[in-house]
């Protein structure tokens, strides 16, 4: 009898290692190393033979891409226009965030609309299901659900009944009886995995899994997964918040540039219409520290809120710098810039930065609004509420032009705003509101604060 193998993988990156280590030596992520057992391959194992035969890439017929709707138009944006048939999917987040509910959601949609759909949950009982559609108006007439765990007996169904959508929740939560292995290990996770790929590519039916979030914030085995699926999709958010984003990391179909925001309710997830009035909605008046940017997420312009604190640190050692919803390391840049081009004197104080809405900005053009909203929080003068500022600063304090500048006038003309500051190379002169153009971040900082 051959002696079975083990090996530790790490949960974060999906690297192997022959022993176990504290550190993973390839993405370098401290206790994600997990012991995984290999089965060891039969004399008599069956040799696999090639089923089809390679075609030159000029003989394939061109087909045009079809595709069906989630019958959520937000998540359909996200999709690139909605489901291809026979793609596998995952979607991803923290407990308790709304995956569930949403994929619930979609998958009563198309029951109404197009055809069978299969409701497989490895982690609530009928019962319970049936409760949560109730309460969410999903029950549909083509939507069957199966509380199930063993992958083969889910692909079996899936053969079976041949329906249009079929929903895993969740994958960490199926097993594969050859593999020795715990559930919600790298080996299980990876083995079921391909198996609804096998499944999703033979029959044209869409696949969608859901994916439980480590504490460090990927999705657990997220190397194995992201390879093998078409596309993926994170959940963003704070769950004691209603406020929710759906972002594409990944998708084979369609841009990966576009969001999806929503709203919790006691309904379920409410696709926001005006998500830039609904970002703006409690803003303070007449405060200091704030200020609007115009954000490019894809195709669609967000106005968002850039809220910053300067206080004097109180013991006197090395200052506080805390950011929220922005790169830490971009922000750094713009305190340095503040203090050796303007004069800010920031050695000494606590800075906060935080994005309101629960937002994950990374775009260059929030550089000016930061650099705006600590000004404003030094000086203790708040900014024009009517004024809006962009643009991307340089280590020279140049402000540099960005894109989209066209769409992001025509938001802030849509809900009142009556000026804004943007670089000067991006100045046209035909704007729906009136452009202050400004080339250094002094000249910015002058019009949209002035010091005491």
């Amino acid at each position: 009898m051959a002696r079975k193998t083990v090996v530790f993988v790490c949960q974060a990156c999906g690297a192997e290692s022959p022993r176990w280590m504290g550190r993973c030596p390839s993405c370098e992520e401290w206790n994600t190393l997990v012991e995984e057992t290999v089965q060891p391959v039969s004399k008599n194992a069956r040799t696999w033979v090639a089923k089809s035969k390679p075609v030159p890439l000029t003989k394939i017929e061109n087909r045009a891409e079809s595709r069906f709707s989630t019958g959520i138009e937000e998540l359909d944006r996200v999709l690139g226009g909605g489901l291809v048939p026979g793609c596998l999917g995952l979607i991803g987040g923290d407990p308790g965030i709304g995956k569930s509910t949403l994929l619930l959601q979609v998958a009563s949609c198309v029951a109404r609309s197009i055809g069978k759909v299969l409701y497989v949950t490895g982690e609530e009982s009928l019962a319970q299901l049936k409760l949560r559609a109730i309460r969410l108006d999903a029950v549909a007439e083509e939507l069957i659900v199966l509380s199930e765990a063993n992958t083969n007996a889910i692909c079996e169904v899936i053969e079976e009944e041949m329906p249009v959508l079929v929903i895993v929740d969740s994958i960490q939560t199926m097993f594969v009886e050859e593999v020795s292995s715990p559930p919600g290990s790298v080996g299980q996770v990876r083995e079921s995995t391909g198996r609804f790929l096998q499944v999703a590519k033979g029959s044209d039916t869409s696949i969608l899994l859901v994916g439980h979030v480590t504490k460090g914030g990927n999705l657990a085995g997220p190397k194995v997964l992201e390879h093998a699926v078409d596309f993926v999709l994170y959940f963003e958010g704070e769950v004691h918040t209603s406020f929710r984003i759906i972002r594409s990391v990944k998708n084979r179909f369609g841009s990966t540039h576009e969001v999806a925001i929503f709203e919790m309710g006691g309904r379920g997830l409410v696709p926001v219409v005006n998500p830039s009035r609904f970002l703006l909605s409690q803003r303070p008046e007449n405060s200091s520290g704030s200020v609007v940017v115009p954000y490019m997420e894809g195709t669609r312009p967000l106005l968002v809120e850039v809220q910053a604190l300067v206080a004097p640190s109180p013991y006197g050692g090395t200052p506080r710098r805390q950011t929220t919803g922005v790169d830490y390391q971009r922000f750094s840049i713009i305190l340095a810039v503040l203090e050796k081009r303007q004069g800010y004197p920031l050695q000494s104080q606590d800075v906060f930065l935080n994005i309101a809405g629960g937002l994950r900005l990374q775009e260059p053009a929030l550089d000016l609004g930061m650099a705006v909203a600590v000004a404003s929080s030094v000086s203790n003068v708040s900014c024009d509420p009517l004024c809006a500022v962009l643009g991307e600063v340089g280590l020279s304090g140049e402000i540099r032009a960005v894109r989209g500048m066209e769409q992001r006038l025509a938001e802030l003309h849509r809900l009142g705003f009556e000026s804004c500051l943007i670089p000067k190379s991006n100045v046209q002169g035909n704007e729906p509101i009136k452009v202050y153009g400004v080339s250094t971040i002094q000249e910015a900082l002058k019009i949209a604060v002035k010091r005491r």
